[in-house]
């Protein structure tokens, strides 16, 4: 019993989103079995990887006041100040800004990196660059939601990718959610960039994994100071 219950504790419920991502490779999965077995074993372990990429596993979010989390999961792949799209209405010079880049092996549910009301969310047709390019910033398809949380305004942008296709946003304007509350999702690898107000000190370092909802990006209360990091 204690062995199951291990094997259980390991497997993440399947978000709604990918069912019919996961039925449809089940049954190109039987149907190759028809064909040719071995084709057949190929489209179970596609379906297999298929519903691993839709997992929503719980996640513990911590609650205190001016924290920011993570919005996804995946690798810090910058750590920067940069000037926010246009359309975010955020500011016109550079403001502190977390990138998180999805592969395809993370789980890609977004959650909202602070408490607060959303403002505005814009979406911005583009190319579908490598998202771990800085210039996906700027000219790939993305989905931005400005969040208003107390006096001050955090922004995250969902970008599409090489291989992503379709963003999922499942808030709406006017929405209050909470820290880690799930907002959308994007399908089949991507990135996510979080702005901060001017003067945040972002708490993680470049080549850190984050956690969507659990890791710590910042404090806007300026609580903490900066940390330095070393790679081993």
């Amino acid at each position: 019993m204690s062995i199951l219950n291990s094997i259980r504790s390991q497997l993440a419920p399947i978000h709604p989103e990918g069912y019919p991502f996961v039925g449809g490779f089940a049954l190109a999965s039987l149907i190759l079995f028809w064909l040719w077995s071995p084709l057949g074993w190929i489209g179970t372990v596609l379906t297999v990887w298929c519903a691993y990429f839709f997992r929503d596993p719980p996640r513990v979010t911590p609650l205190r006041e001016g924290i920011v989390v993570a919005p996804a999961d995946g690798r810090v792949s910058r750590v920067i100040n940069a000037v926010p799209p246009k359309e975010l209405m955020l500011a016109d010079r550079p403001l502190p800004r977390v990138s998180i880049f999805m592969s395809v092996f993370d789980c890609h549910v977004n959650r909202s990196p602070v408490a607060g009301r959303v403002e505005r969310i814009v979406y911005h047709p583009g190319k579908f660059l490598n998202a771990d390019l800085d210039k996906a910033s700027e000219d790939n398809e993305r989905n931005a939601l400005v969040i208003a949380t107390g006096p001050q305004r955090v922004a995250v942008v969902q970008i599409a990718g090489l291989i992503a296709r379709r963003i999922v946003s499942f808030a709406k304007e006017g929405q209050t959610l909470a820290p880690g509350e799930r907002f959308g999702m994007i399908r089949f690898g991507s990135r996510l960039d979080v702005y901060l107000p001017e003067g945040t000190r972002p708490l993680v370092g470049e080549g850190q994994f984050a956690i969507a909802g659990e890791t710590v990006l910042a404090d806007l209360r300026g609580a903490q100071d900066a940390r330095n990091f070393r790679a081993d």
